[in-house]
């Protein structure tokens, strides 16, 4: 049987600002990426979503970006490979504190929005943030992009790493995920989402959007908290799944290289 894990990136409400249904996606998805209060996220809410987690027996991974609330950590940053190393590992250490509190635990660490496209193809970056898993546990996994390069980088320093797809993104014939600036990036069609993604685990493949069929093998699947149907398509795409006789794990369980 086939196995594959959900995500999706949670605790990223900020005081009087609500983002996201956390409480109905943890009971759908297999990993949680929390906020670590850089693009989103303050400490009672994330002390929630953790809560939350751990009730539920959900994976929890540190969800690090740049420092851009404004920007919700969508905008490109060039930070020197020191004060990216200390601010990725000040994330995960704050993530690591709340997270033993409600009797929990950081297992892997995925990066947010411009930092995650950026390190998937820039080596300067993708290095100080490895460098960051090294100094501070290099048993975390580290969540990337399928078929970029930082999944060669990470491994070749001697982490875990957790090949990621996008069930919500259309992706461009490179095996890249569509600039958000552009029509058609994100999908909301749960029904043609479940069936994407099907093929992905069945297959190994994803159609871009000029058509074509590309490889891609993925050991996580991420459906984005902050769309205003991700409920829907977290609950249709796991349905579709279970139906397809695909088990839903969480990666931290083993199935990650």
């Amino acid at each position: 049987m086939r196995t594959i894990d959900i995500n999706s990136d949670l605790g990223e409400s900020f005081g009087a600002w609500s983002m996201g249904e956390d409480a109905a996606i943890l009971e759908i998805v297999s990993s949680a990426n929390v906020a670590c209060g850089f693009h989103a996220g303050d400490p009672a809410g994330i002390l929630r979503t953790l809560e939350a987690a751990a009730a539920r027996g959900v994976a929890v991974g540190a969800h690090v970006a740049y420092p851009d609330l404004v920007g919700f950590g969508r905008r490109n940053m060039d930070i020197g490979s020191a004060e990216l190393s200390a601010d990725v590992i000040y994330q995960i250490g704050a993530l690591q504190g709340l997270a033993r509190s409600v009797g929990t635990q950081v297992s892997y660490v995925k990066p947010h929005g411009a930092l995650y496209n950026t390190i998937a193809q820039n080596r300067r970056q993708a290095d100080a943030v490895i460098d960051a898993l090294l100094r501070l546990d290099p048993t975390l996994k580290l969540v990337c992009l399928a078929n970029s390069p930082l999944l060669g980088w990470a491994r070749e320093a001697g982490l875990q790493c957790v090949a990621e797809a996008f069930a919500d993104r259309a992706y461009t014939a490179e095996g890249t995920l569509v600039s958000r600036s552009r029509p058609g990036a994100v999908l909301h069609d749960a029904e043609l989402i479940a069936r994407r993604m099907l093929r992905l685990v069945a297959e190994g493949v994803i159609e871009a959007e000029d058509g074509r069929q590309i490889p891609l093998q993925a050991d996580s699947i991420c459906v984005h908290g902050d769309s205003h149907d991700a409920v829907t398509i977290a609950r249709t795409l796991k349905a579709g799944l279970l139906a397809a006789g695909v088990n839903i794990r969480a990666f931290s369980q083993g199935q990650a290289s």
